[in-house]
């Protein structure tokens, strides 16, 4: 399921000692999506639009190596698969965390989603299920805030190298392609801007396919 990076032969090895002392190593960027045709490809394949983009950036994340790391005592490990935790918003307005697993076929994944926000919007409190596993991507939308910039809530005070992606509103422009914007923070000891260069390409690949 994970196995040990070789610390001594990376040629990040300077760059992960350098960054990981750091009290805030996370950077972050937002960036602007075309969904145009991915929206209409949800429909055509009768999945909520939200399962669409959230299937697309886990397919992204698995191929990206470098999101694949995580840090646990000063060491990093690279993982085989990773799934999501997402924000699920229930009926009282309140949220809960959720564990979506990763699978490769969109209908799967579909099954997966739909079983575990049904189960979140039917508990109560934040912390809804065990979360010791590392192997994920901390996800969240604002569908009603069309942001230019994003920051999260952040503890120093234990360990965390997941990568945190989030969505805001989607805007239809008046020729009717729609766009939203996407937020990435990653760890800077684990990758650098190359890294989520790459993988911002490779999403906007993947939602125009």
């Amino acid at each position: 399921m994970r196995q040990k990076l070789q610390l001594e032969t990376w040629n990040r090895k300077e760059h992960f000692e350098f960054f990981n002392q750091f009290e805030e190593p996370f950077f972050g960027v937002t960036v602007q999506i075309d969904c145009t045709k991915a929206y209409q490809n949800a429909k055509e394949m009768g999945v909520s639009f939200f399962t669409f983009y959230l299937f697309k950036t886990l397919v992204a994340v698995n191929e990206i190596e470098n999101f694949r790391y995580r840090i646990h005592e000063k060491e990093v490990f690279i993982y085989d698969k990773i799934s999501a935790s997402a924000t699920i918003l229930r009926n009282d307005n309140t949220f809960g965390f959720s564990f979506m697993e990763f699978e490769s076929d969109i209908y799967d994944f579909a099954k997966n989603v739909t079983s575990e926000i049904d189960r979140v919007k039917n508990t109560t409190g934040l912390f809804t299920r065990d979360f010791s596993t590392m192997n994920l991507i901390h996800f969240s939308t604002l569908p009603l805030i069309n942001f230019t910039s994003f920051s999260h809530a952040r503890s120093f005070s234990f360990e965390d190298s997941c990568p945190k992606i989030s969505f805001g509103k989607m805007i239809i422009t008046e020729n009717g392609n729609r766009s939203f914007s996407m937020s990435i923070h990653v760890h800077h000891g684990l990758m650098d801007g190359y890294h989520v260069g790459n993988f911002v390409d490779l999403f906007q690949k993947l939602m125009n396919e």
